[in-house]
Formats: structure tokens, sequence, C-alpha cells
């Protein structure tokens, strides 16, 4: 027994020999065990990277399969991550710690801090108390800077002018004071933002903001974060363009555009939660709005919003809301998540802004490789025009209620409405397979639309009154001929599209300040005006914006109206003689 037990270890001791020879000498050599643990280590590293950012898009209620190219938080710059050499900084009412007259400069690996407070337009409009300043077709380079900033009116980065550029990259930016955006671009300038990483917490304060004037933003990666009320990530009055980067807005919309100006995202995550109002101008909260506010800051025309691939994750309310202004929205390949599921895909509707009866939204929504979930309310004094292309998707209802303004359908490319309840609509072109009706009604112009038909129809025009034609129209309230009171053009709308109306001038949830020398700002980061204002404050009769001759640098005046009043009120304000503009909507 012994002995076959000596046997057997000397057996296994000579095929373990054996196995170690020809496991030195065959299969790898040294060098490319080595490389292949390198490549497993990477692997493994990698695997862990991807791990975590997938959760940390699943903590957002997101899917992350579809945006490789976008970073985690972990790789968006932080503060602690600049090398500091020199610190600059300002504390005067009004002043700057850097300012570029006419000439170019560049700056690197500074810190720079600003208190000091400011009111009104000088600083929304013309730079006053921004942190940062260039103007007089300037050129600023700054790279790898922080900016802090503590003061109401405390914009950290300030371009102002046409002809003045400037160009920011791998820096961050810190606001905490209300009034106080992280980008700010008015009068024509021109702002050029990479890899950043902006934080703002006052209200009325966006990350990406502009105002009178406007101008170019184009910003480039990074992350721009805001957490105060009437403080959407990007609060549009120029031509602002996103690509590769997260918007994160915690309190207000992800995006405002305002009148004839645009906002564009290429491959860009946003995410809103726009949870608390800053007037009574809208009952709706969503994530994108797209109006004109009539404070005479953006020009009256066609408003853009424009978003290829990335993602939108909505927390409350409506995705898209569109009053007061023709609008032109264009989806392609977008990810659209709205976890309110009271919230709906669009509503074009009249709210608190502009003259009633022409108050509505005008849309056209060009959706391409689109998945739509959600209804669209289109209201009494509103159009919609959807162009559904290239295999887009459309689950949902369209003015389930019957009544509603006119809205035109158009289904081509092997694109499908998956129909959730009964609708109506004004006007309709498909193909025989377009339309799975699941049981419910569609009508077309008052008649049933039958299934498996094909349809030719024609675009609806936008519902535009005229100033004249309003006010002729509103001239009585009874009929002289019939003694019977005259119907109002926005009378008819619909239950569920109605919005609340306020004879308040002050404006709604998006970008602007209520002018006022307090540093609680009530939700805006504009100062309100009246109609006559507008040449009072820099505007000529040509439609240019000139910044006055001389420009105030004064402290602002301690009995001067808090910024928590209420924001109904409107007038002049007699500290400065200048009158308040709309206001609401950062």
């Amino acid at each position: 027994m012994k002995i076959e037990n000596k046997d057997i270890t000397r057996m296994y001791s000579m095929i373990l020999t054996l196995g170690l020879m020809v496991g030195m000498t065959g299969c790898a050599n040294s060098e490319q065990v080595s490389d292949s643990t390198d490549e497993t280590a990477v692997a493994e590293e990698t695997t862990v990277e991807e791990t975590s950012a997938t959760q940390n898009e699943k903590d957002n209620g997101s899917d992350s399969t579809a945006y490789s190219n976008q970073t985690s938080d972990d790789d968006f710059i932080k503060k602690e991550d600049i090398k500091i050499n020199d610190t600059i900084s300002n504390s005067s009412d009004g002043g700057h710690a850097i300012e570029v007259d006419g000439k170019e400069e560049s700056y690197s690996n500074v810190a720079v801090a600003k208190t000091g407070e400011a009111d009104g337009d000088e600083a929304d409009f013309y730079g006053e108390n921004s942190a940062i300043f260039a103007t007089n077709k300037a050129t600023l380079n700054l790279n790898s800077i922080t900016v802090d900033t503590n003061g109401t009116h405390a914009n950290a980065v300030f371009s102002y002018g046409e002809g003045t550029t400037v160009n920011i990259s791998d820096s961050y930016i810190y606001t905490s004071g209300n009034c106080s955006g992280g980008l700010m671009t008015t009068g024509g300038g021109t702002m050029n933002a990479n890899n950043l990483t902006i934080v703002t917490d006052g209200n009325s304060s966006a990350a990406i903001r502009s105002d009178r004037g406007g101008g170019t933003v184009t910003v480039t990666k990074g992350s721009y974060t805001t957490n105060g009320t009437g403080s959407p990530a990007i609060y549009s009055t120029a031509d602002i363009t996103v690509n590769d980067a997260t918007l994160t807005s915690t309190a207000s919309q992800g995006v405002v555009v305002e009148g004839q100006n645009s906002v564009t995202l290429n491959n860009v995550i946003l995410n809103a939660d726009n949870n608390k109002k800053n007037s009574d101008k809208s009952d709706y909260y969503q994530a994108v709005m797209i109006y004109q506010s009539m404070s005479g800051d953006a020009d009256k025309g066609t408003a853009a919003f424009t978003m290829k691939d990335g993602k939108i994750t909505n927390k409350n309310g409506d995705i898209f809301f569109i009053n007061n202004t023709v609008a032109t929205i264009d989806l392609n390949n977008v990810t659209i998540t709205n976890e309110d599921k009271d919230g709906i895909f669009l509503r074009a509707q009249a709210a608190g802004w502009g003259n009633e009866g022409s108050n509505g939204g005008n849309v056209t929504l060009n959706a391409t490789k689109q998945t739509i979930d959600g209804d669209v309310i289109v209201d009494s004094v509103s159009t919609l025009n959807m162009y559904l292309k290239d295999n887009t998707t459309f689950t949902g209802a369209i003015n389930t209620n019957k009544d509603g303004g006119e809205v035109y359908v158009e289904i081509s490319d092997g694109s499908v409405w998956n129909l959730t309840a009964d609708s109506y609509i004004t006007s309709l072109t498909c193909d025989a397979d377009s339309i799975n009706l699941n049981g419910h009604k569609l009508y077309v112009d008052g008649k049933e639309y039958s299934a498996g038909t094909k349809s030719t129809g024609t675009s609806v025009e936008a519902n535009i009154t005229t100033k004249s034609d309003k006010n002729s129209a509103n001239s009585n309230e009874s009929s002289t001929d019939s003694g019977k009171a005259k119907k109002s053009d926005s009378s008819s709308s619909t239950d569920s599209g109605k919005a609340k109306k306020s004879d308040s001038s002050s404006s709604a949830d998006s970008g602007k300040a209520k002018k006022s020398g307090s540093s609680s700002s009530t939700d805006s980061g504009k100062t309100k005006k009246s109609d006559s204002s507008e040449s009072n404050n820099g505007s000529s009769s040509d439609g240019t914006h000139k910044r006055p001759d001389k420009k105030p640098n004064k402290k602002p005046d301690d009995n001067k109206s808090s910024d928590n009043s209420d924001n109904s009120k409107s007038g002049s304000n007699s500290d400065d003689n200048k009158t308040k503009k709309d206001t609401s909507n950062e």
C-alpha cells in the first residue's frame, strides 16, 4: 500500500513538472503574459468605469447605451483640479475683477473672486458688476481659471457688444447670488466655452445666459447646473449651441428660448426638474419653454429649438410649452423620458404674456427618427403643424377634449401614430398603414377617419393677430348691431389647455430678473420694463442695441423695493427713472 502511494506521488510530481515546463516555453513568453495582464487590467478598469457611469445614468433615470461619448460626473472639471498661480479679486459695487476693453488679453491658472452689488439694466444688459468683463471688440482668452461671485447681479463671465469675443476653457465657475449667471452674452457679443463646470445657486441665474441684443454662444463639453428658482440651464435671447454637454436644472426649466432666437443641442443630456414658479403667468411646469415676454429684450419672430441625439429627462410637468410666439422644434433621434405620468409631450397654449386672443403657441414640429410618448394639447388660439418623418413613432393623443386650435399631422417615411385616446385634428396626410387607432377614434376636420385609409391634407397657418386687429376687436364688449356681448377670440380655449392669466406684467419661469437694489431677487434675472422703456435702455429706433455713453457705477439704494415684492406690480422705478421690464424666465 505504501509502495503504491509512493509511485502515485512520483507520477503526480512528474506530471506537474512537465506541465510547468510546457507553460514556460509554449503558450506565451513573459512579455506576452505581461501584455495580457495589462490588457485585462485595462479591461477590468474600463468595465468598472462603464459600470459606474451606467449606475450614474440609472440614478438619473436614463439609458446610457445611446450616449457612449458622454462623460461621467467624475470626469467634469472640479475646482480643486485647477492649479492656481494667482488670485484676482474685486469687491466694489459695479466693478470687475478683470476688464478688457478693445484689446486682446489672456489669463490662465488664476482664481477670480467677485463680491459687490448691482441692480437692473446696467448689470443685465451692459455687464456692470460682472467678475470678468470684455467689451468694445475685445478678445479675451481664459484657460484653467476659477470664478466665484457672491452678490446680486454678479455674473461670472460677460461678453458685451458686436466684435467682442470671449474664449474660455477647462475652468470652474460658481455663482451664489440672485441674478448671477455663469456665462452672459449681450449686445451681439460672442462667447466660446469648452469643458467648463458651472454651478449657480441663486434665483434668476441661468448657467448659460443672454439678454438684450443677444449674440452667439457656443458651448462644448462640460457640466452646467442651476439650483435656483427661475434659473434654467440655458436662457436664450441669442443663438446658443451646446455640444456633448450635460445640462441640469433642479428647480426651473431646463431650457428657455425667448423671441426670435435659438437653442441647438447636439448629443446633450438635459435633466430638468421644474418644480418652482416665480410668477402666476402660467399654471404649468415644463422641461423646455419657448415664448415671447414682450419685454423688448428679444425681437418678435420665429423661435427655434433644435436637438439631435442625446436625451431629455423631465421630472415634473410637460416636455414642451410654447406660448405667445411662433416656434420651430426639430428633434432627431433624441431619447425623451417624462417621469411625470400627468405631464404631456407638447402644450401650445396661451398664458399670461402677450395680447389675449393672439398669444397662443404656433408650432412647427419636425420629428425625425424619433420616439414620442405623450399627448399634445393645442388651445383655440394656437396652431400645430406636426411632421413625423423617417420611422418616427408617436404614441399619444391630440386635443382629446374635442376643442382646440388647428392641427395638421403629416406622417411619412414609415412613421406611425399610435392613438391612446380619441383625437381631433384639422388636416392629415398619411399612408394607409400610418395610423393605429387601437380602438380609438380620430376625427379630421370633424369627420371620423377610417382605419387603413390614405389621406392628403394641407398645413395650417399660424394664428397671429395684429395689434390693430386686436384693438379693433376689443374696442367694445357689446355689439352695437345686436346688443349681444362680443365673444373674445380666446374664449373657447380648451378645458385642459386653458392657462391661468394675470393682468400683471411680471414674467414667468425662465431667466430674467425684476430690478431692485435688494440681493433677494424674485426669481428673475432681468429688470422689468414697460412698452415705453426700450428707448431708455439702450435700444435705438433702428432696432440695434447701444450702450449709453456713460456707465453708472453707483451703489444700490437701500430704500429700493425688495426683489421679494409682489411680481404682479409694474411701473417706473422712481429711484433711477427707469421703467421696470417684464421678468420671469430665468
